[in-house]
């Protein structure tokens, strides 16, 4: 008989796995295996490294919205993107600003810090305790916003609720400090 902890183990390790070849399938177009499993193999092995016993429970009904959220921003902000890019004057005001982060520390803040590298226009720089700093192509659009909207659906997507702390510090006050700057 299995202990809990084997089980539990056992079942992180199904999961990963699935989530792993899944990932390298969507990338690879299915194609590439004899590459794509010895890399699948060597991401799980360092997931058990990087975060051995630390188990995140995803709600399957907000993930299905969250899926749904991220397909949206990512298409409009790869419009926008492609926009800038193919404008003469090129249209941008590049800047990293320091977003205080609102969920709990943990695999929430992580997953929030990688699905904003994912979308077009922002870059997750650092993630230091509860500051992320993220790059943005333009300072101009509603970044706080963007970023509050997100780290809103991560928090319904980890069952989480967000701490009380000021979202943001970039503000017109803070440009040119340690806490926004200009490219």
């Amino acid at each position: 008989m299995k202990t809990p902890v084997a089980q539990s183990v056992l079942g992180m390790l199904l999961v990963r796995t699935a989530l792993l070849a899944t990932l390298w399938w969507a990338l690879a177009g299915g194609t590439a295996w004899a590459f794509g499993a010895p890399v699948v193999l060597l991401a799980l092995g360092s997931s058990f490294v990087l975060q051995p016993t630390r188990r995140a429970r995803l709600r399957p009904l907000a993930l299905v919205g969250f899926a749904g959220f991220f397909v949206r921003r990512s298409l409009r902000a790869g419009i926008d993107v492609a926009w800038r890019a193919l404008s003469p004057h090129l249209p941008l005001v590049p800047a990293t600003i320091e977003y205080h982060l609102r969920l709990p520390s943990g695999p929430s803040q992580v997953f929030l810090a990688n699905t904003l590298s994912l979308l077009p226009g922002t870059l997750s720089v650092d993630l230091r305790g509860d500051a992320l700093e993220v790059h943005v192509l333009d300072e101009r659009l509603p970044i706080e916003q963007e970023l509050s909207a997100a780290e809103a659906r991560v928090a319904a997507l980890f069952g989480q609720a967000l701490n009380d702390l000021p979202a943001a510090t970039a503000t017109a006050e803070t440009r040119g400090t340690t806490t926004a700057h200009r490219d």
